[in-house]
């Protein structure tokens, strides 16, 4: 796997020590670095004893170690820009010194703020006291400050830190990538790590790709983002460009993306997954996704997913993006973004529908959204609850004219696939202008999914959906949800909508399991990096209903998750295989019914007829002078007069 072949690599550079030293020399300069360093001897600050110049003195037996425990670092002003060739480094003395370099950062800089910082190379493996080790950089930019941060929480504390080089400017032509995932680098306005989701941090946004040809860096802000994801150690952020900018080939040019954390999906893929079924599902919007590796402000953050904001959007949600003096007939009617929403009372623009389902009003944007304007949609969300929730009587409305019923069943049969508990936790929900029906979509947020969520596993065991099987409180809106699906002819449909799915939508267990395979090869390198920032792997975290020693029993438990769940379904909804060749073709002029003993009717016809079985091998003729009779229970196709009848007996 190419991913794993770049891991050993940095493992055995990292490893290598005595290298032979290269033309370029060693570099010097004036030393920088956090100011407030540690006297042990009382647990003090100081700026005396143990000092970011220790670093760099040629002694072995002295050592920096700063007073903060994160984001500390130590450098050198070069004067003028150099092309850095090869880094080395050596731990502090003491029993925690070897482990204290693991995820030291090298980078490099054309501003003294480290504004515009990347990363030079990233140490993988423990350091060896009383000597120095070195790694080849690959970088071909030159810079005039570079510095090596400490890891979290190890106070930096390094003996001795060396940068090789030559002199000049250098070029663009590769950055250093982290592992073969793209590399997302936040460096904020005095180094202010993000701490919440209210306030943007200023922002330098760096992204390289393509093995480091590739590279983005934009001006922007930064912040924390999510809700229940936003208190885990390892945070999920949101970044915001100060113009709309297109990353990594996706769909949208935007100024809003997210970076997913993942912290209790130890696959680090459950989004990923979820989100090719619902491309293969055929929802009219599915938001992009791509594993990156994330560094803000010099240190290592672990693997993330970068994700669209789903917001309005031509290549997001793709409706009419409403202006405050939309307040009058057409232009009232949208476009208008809500979510089912459990937390749309920390929101600012939201409300609780007639029969209690909380919503937030993702657009019109809660600082511009005009009063008419909340109460139509407030209003037009009660109108379509109400529907639902009519079981018969005289109207001149049903909710097959609010409710969209393709996208609801897509999105239920993601949800169901997923088994995720939040699907109506979270929901989200749009509508066109001059369009009335509500539209459901895209899915969002799968971190406890696929059997990740303790309050609902083993999902395989449930008889029932897993949306009411004990999971996520979404109350009034589970309501809604089995109100339509009981409906016969929403049942139905729900079984066609699978059958489609499956039959012609590539939606197999083979085909999920490869899919799966494929993205753990990506992530192989990153995954290691990711569980040596963050030593969660055989430890219970979050909703986490069990906990294995490898990232391969992950995987695999979620291929199993697959594969089980699709034949779930397939019982759940009446499926069985399309014959080969043998596509149903039929219409409302033939008939065909089993009788209790297998002996087939006929209606609409006299003609002799051929049967097929679920293999695509004709097993039995028939005609109604000769009826033929099924001999086992199971799903056949009936050919008659150039049509193909499926039936099940």
């Amino acid at each position: 796997m190419k991913a794993q072949h770049l891991f050993l690599a940095m493992a055995a550079m990292a490893l290598a020590t005595a290298m032979p030293a290269k033309a370029a020399g060693k570099l010097t300069g004036t030393v920088i670095g956090t100011e407030l360093s540690v006297d042990y001897s009382n647990n003090s600050a100081s700026t005396t004893v143990n000092t970011a110049a220790m670093a760099h003195d040629g002694d072995l037996s002295t050592y920096f170690a700063s007073y903060d425990r994160q984001y500390t670092w130590t450098g050198l002003d070069l004067g003028s820009q150099f092309v850095i060739t090869k880094v080395g480094w050596s731990p502090r003395n003491d029993s925690k010194g070897e482990e204290r370099v693991v995820l030291g950062m090298f980078e490099g800089a054309n501003q003294a703020d480290f504004m515009d910082a990347v990363p030079l190379y990233l140490i993988t493996e423990k350091g060896k006291i009383g000597q120095i080790s070195y790694a080849d950089v690959n970088c071909s930019r030159g810079f005039r400050y570079v510095r090596y941060v400490g890891p979290e929480n190890a106070r930096c504390n390094i003996a001795e830190v060396e940068f090789y080089g030559n002199p000049g400017a250098g070029d663009d032509s590769h950055l250093w990538q982290i592992t073969n995932l793209p590399t997302v680098i936040i460096n904020t306005r005095n180094a202010e790590a993000p701490y919440d989701k209210e306030h943007d941090i200023v922002s330098n946004i760096i992204v390289i790709s393509e093995n480091g040809s590739n590279i983005l860096e934009k001006t922007g802000t930064s912040r924390l983002r999510g809700n229940a994801s936003m208190q885990f150690p390892k945070k999920p952020y949101r970044i915001k460009f100060d113009k709309k900018q297109q990353l990594l080939n996706a769909p949208a040019t935007a100024k809003k993306w997210t970076l997913i954390n993942n912290y209790g999906d130890k696959s680090l893929m459950r989004n990923i997954v979820a989100f090719e079924a619902s491309r293969r599902s055929g929802l009219e919007y599915t938001p992009f996704c791509q594993s990156v590796d994330v560094v803000l402000n010099g240190e290592y953050k672990g693997n993330y997913q970068l994700c669209d904001q789903v917001e309005v959007n031509a290549n997001r949600v793709p409706i009419i993006e409403m202006e405050p003096t939309d307040i009058a007939n057409e232009a009232l009617t949208g476009g208008y973004f809500i979510e089912v929403d459990g937390y749309a009372d920390q929101e600012i623009s939201w409300f609780n529908s007639a029969r209690g389902i909380p919503v937030t009003i993702k657009s019109p944007d809660e600082d511009a959204i005009a009063p008419m304007q909340k109460n139509y949609i407030t209003g037009y969300f009660n109108k379509m609850e109400n529907l639902v929730y009519i079981t018969q009587g005289n109207t001149s409305e049903t909710y097959s004219d609010i409710v969209d019923i393709p996208s609801f069943l897509k999105l239920f049969l993601v949800g169901e696939f997923s088994g995720n508990t939040d699907t109506y936790w979270s929901t989200y929900i749009y509508k066109h202008r001059s369009d009335p029906k509500m539209y459901f979509g895209p899915v969002w947020d799968f971190d406890i999914a696929f059997d990740n969520d303790n309050r609902t596993y083993p999902i395989l065991s449930k008889p029932d959906y897993v949306y009411r099987s004990g999971g996520s409180s979404a109350g009034s809106m589970n309501t809604f949800v089995t109100l339509l699906i009981n409906r016969p002819e929403v049942k139905a449909q729900l079984e066609k909508e699978w059958q489609t799915m499956r039959d012609k939508q590539n939606f197999t267990a083979e085909s999920m399991c490869a899919y799966i395979d494929s993205i753990a090869d990506d992530l192989d390198a990153s995954q290691r990096l990711n569980f040596l920032r963050w030593p969660i792997l055989a430890q219970y975290v979050h909703m986490n209903p069990v906990a294995f020693r490898t990232y391969g029993e992950y995987i695999n438990t979620l291929k199993n998750y697959v594969t089980g769940r699709i034949q779930w379904l397939d019982k759940k909804l009446n499926y069985v295989p399309a014959p080969s060749g043998l596509e149903t073709t039929a219409t409302a002029a033939v008939s065909v019914f089993a009788q209790a003993d297998g002996t087939l009717v006929i209606n609409g016809s006299d003609k002799a007829y051929d049967v097929y079985d679920a293999s695509g091998r004709r097993c039995l003729t028939g005609s109604s002078e000769s009826p033929a009779r099924l001999a086992m229970h199971g799903m056949y196709i009936v050919r008659i007069e150039g049509q193909n009848i499926k039936i099940v007996f």
